[in-house]
């Protein structure tokens, strides 16, 4: 089943970085986030990938036609200019690089890779998000329903923790950035069926979260799977700094794979 991840907007909220790389490719450790969403997926078994790319498209294609060399040991012969490879330790992985358009938005660039998939279930999910969802379960679920969608739904934390006071005005209680207000949201790790794409109207201007999703909520073709673990999206400059520091701590909960 392949993995269409998307990798084509902007991110104007982090700042400076995303004037020289697209979000998708900003770092967790030393490798950037997409690639923290590949190692998920390939710890379930997943590996032929489709990344739908736009904004600075090349520097995605950059990192991945350079991964083979960067993570082996090489010899170069500078008198002929030729290459050996001694060792490789590269993930096995297939990487389809889409060139869905700069100013796509989210569900034009779905459809156009409509091609690429065929007529086969895929998976979906955003290129700025990790979790220690277990993929497959999220796929046994959507078989079970026999919907032609399944929503990862998620519980993100809040931004601030809770106080509770008594009547004299003490704290009696406190918790540090709980789960939010027990709402459910859309965290991605989408699995689909082919027929999604007949729902997604042409044109460069479909939002996936609007038009193709009401189209199948209204048609009663949505599943949900209910995520009760970590999840949490790269939106701001405050969630790569928490990202990079359970990394760099050793405990960062998507880290489902072994090294």
């Amino acid at each position: 089943m392949k993995v269409l991840i998307l990798a084509g907007g902007f991110g104007t909220r982090l700042g400076e970085e995303t004037m020289l790389k697209p979000k998708p490719m900003v770092e967790i450790g030393s490798y950037p986030i997409l690639w923290h969403i590949m190692k998920i997926y390939h710890h379930f078994g997943f590996d032929d990938f489709v990344i739908l790319c736009g904004y600075k498209s090349c520097v995605i294609k950059d990192f991945f036609l350079n991964y083979y060399t960067r993570h082996s040991d090489i010899t170069v012969d500078m008198r002929d200019n030729s290459l050996k490879i001694h060792r490789n330790i590269c993930e096995p992985w297939t990487v389809t690089l889409l060139e869905t358009g700069l100013n796509t938005m989210t569900g034009s660039r779905i459809k156009k890779a409509r091609k690429y998939v065929g007529d086969n279930p895929f998976m979906l999910t955003y290129g700025d998000g990790v979790s220690d969802v277990d993929i497959s379960e999220v796929v046994k679920c959507h078989k079970s329903a026999g919907k032609f969608i399944t929503m990862t739904a998620v519980q993100p934390s809040a931004r601030w923790g809770n106080l509770a006071f008594d009547k004299d005005g003490n704290i009696v209680s406190f918790q540090e950035k709980p789960t939010g207000d027990n709402s459910w949201i859309n965290g991605g790790f989408f699995v689909c069926q082919p027929e999604v794409f007949d729902f997604i109207p042409d044109g460069e201007s479909v939002v996936w979260e609007k038009e193709p999703l009401g189209a199948l909520l209204s048609a009663g073709q949505m599943n949900v799977y209910k995520h009760k673990g970590f999840w949490h999206p790269m939106d701001m400059l405050r969630d790569k700094e928490m990202l990079n520091r359970l990394w760099n701590e050793g405990k960062a909960p998507w880290k489902t794979w072994k090294d």
